[in-house]
């Protein structure tokens, strides 16, 4: 094997390195969410790097019988992942909401506009905590790697609706599963993220690769196109 040397080998590894660097400071997915496991809508998101900490983006588009929902988010994290600031439009059945968020000394601010009305919450701060509106897979993602930073504890979850809410949110590891990613096998960390009294199943492969979501909402669920998790095998019935 010949082996390169001199400014012919800095030159492959300094490729090599911007290669890996901007493969593992960016990230973005696509989903299908589905109800009862029938399509119902459309859910991506993308996350990069910046000199500061990461850009975050998300689009949710959810048309079903009783459910007119679609939501476009745009967000600012720092290098811990910890929210910065957010901007929320979204409509639900025709009404539009924006909604703007930021620190603000000892509390969090929400500035809410809905149904030609203005409000502006002030919510208890917490440093971990998720900006997590309904079928946002960037939010279920930046969970993900801010549960990794604190090791899964004193984590918080930040809900816009109606004047916005500030709750704890638990994390369980269940055990591992399996499923396909474009046809090829891959490991699944199963967790349950609970908030209150819902519970959200969050499925990842690694690097804390969002691959589904089980929603707390009536049989809603969060799909990463091309991805397959393996039904858990059927307990055994003991002869009689």
């Amino acid at each position: 094997m010949k082996y390169l040397r001199g400014p012919a080998f800095i030159g492959c590894a300094l490729v090599f390195i911007l290669t890996w660097c901007g493969a593992a400071n960016a990230q973005s997915g696509s989903f299908i969410v589905t109800q009862n496991r029938q399509e119902v809508g459309s859910a991506s998101y993308a996350i990069n790097a910046t000199s500061g900490g990461f850009d975050s983006s998300s689009m949710v588009k959810v048309s079903m019988q009783g459910l007119d929902y679609a939501l476009s988010k745009t967000e600012q994290l720092d290098g811990e992942h910890h929210v910065q600031h957010v901007i929320l439009s979204g409509t639900v059945n025709g009404s539009a909401v924006n909604v703007v968020g930021k620190p603000d000394a000892a509390n969090f601010l929400l500035n809410i506009s809905a149904n030609g009305r203005s409000s502006t919450t002030r919510l208890d701060a917490h440093s971990a905590a998720v900006f997590l509106p309904d079928f946002d897979p960037g939010a279920l993602q930046t969970l993900l790697a801010l549960a990794e930073t604190q090791n899964g504890r004193d984590l918080w979850a930040i809900v816009p609706k109606q004047a916005g809410s500030v709750a704890a949110l638990q994390l369980a590891t269940y055990a591992d599963e399996q499923g396909t990613l474009d046809g090829k096998p891959i490991a699944v960390h199963h967790l349950v993220a609970t908030i209150a009294d819902a519970h959200i199943n969050l499925f990842s492969g690694p690097d804390n690769l969002l691959l589904q979501a089980e929603l707390p909402q009536e049989g809603f669920a969060l799909v990463r196109k091309g991805f397959v998790l393996t039904p858990p095998k059927k307990p055994i019935v003991p002869a009689e």
